[in-house]
């Protein structure tokens, strides 16, 4: 029968380690497997040294207690990076509330509501461009030459440019869009 080799001076398989550290075996491997612990390989198979073991155990047990484990260094950065993830969407709410306030107050417009407005506006230009030959059909007929049929053209151009100065920024008109818009909101919001 073959003869056991004895264990070689200062180290110790992960069973005496676990029973000298008053833990289990298997939370040695973890230890070990985390890099807290280190086997070295030795003539009778991978083994502690029993004070570096011993030094590396109590240094963990140390940052353990002032809270500096690896995993508590995880669960602290998660931690952290869920209490961000919060901050960001307050923020973010707070900023969107913000803007709907200002909507509301009529310092600000929406994109759509703008163009809403630009269109009326484009409409209304065409409208009276359209509307201008068969303003001017009758009188330039009426003329004799040119030079007063273009006078006439000019007189109605200006008088279609006079009535589009006096186009003005409608709060009311604006507000009326929001209202709107608000009424839709509170339908969807009403269906759900």
């Amino acid at each position: 029968m073959a003869q056991k080799k004895p264990e070689p001076a200062g180290y110790c398989s992960t069973a005496v380690l676990a029973n000298l550290f008053d833990i289990t075996a298997q939370w040695v491997g973890e230890l070990t497997k985390n890099g807290i612990l280190r086997k070295h390989d030795t003539e009778v198979g991978p083994r502690y040294n029993v004070v570096e073991a011993t030094r590396s155990y109590v240094k963990y047990l140390r940052e353990k207690a002032a809270g500096r484990s690896d995993k508590d260094d995880a669960a602290a950065e998660k931690e952290q990076q869920k209490l961000a993830a919060e901050v960001r969407i307050k923020e973010a709410r707070a900023e969107y509330a913000e803007l709907e306030l200002a909507e509301l107050q009529g310092k600000m417009h929406r994109s759509e509501d703008v163009e809403a407005m630009n269109q009326q506006l484009v409409f209304t230009i065409r409208g009276m461009l359209v509307a201008l030959p068969g303003r001017l059909a009758v009188d330039v007929a009426g003329v004799s030459d040119a030079a007063e049929a273009s006078v006439l053209i000019r007189r109605e151009v200006n008088a279609v440019l006079e009535e589009l100065s006096n186009f003005k920024y409608d709060p009311a008109a604006y507000e009326k869009l929001v209202n709107e818009r608000q009424k839709w909101m509170d339908t969807d919001e009403d269906i759900q």
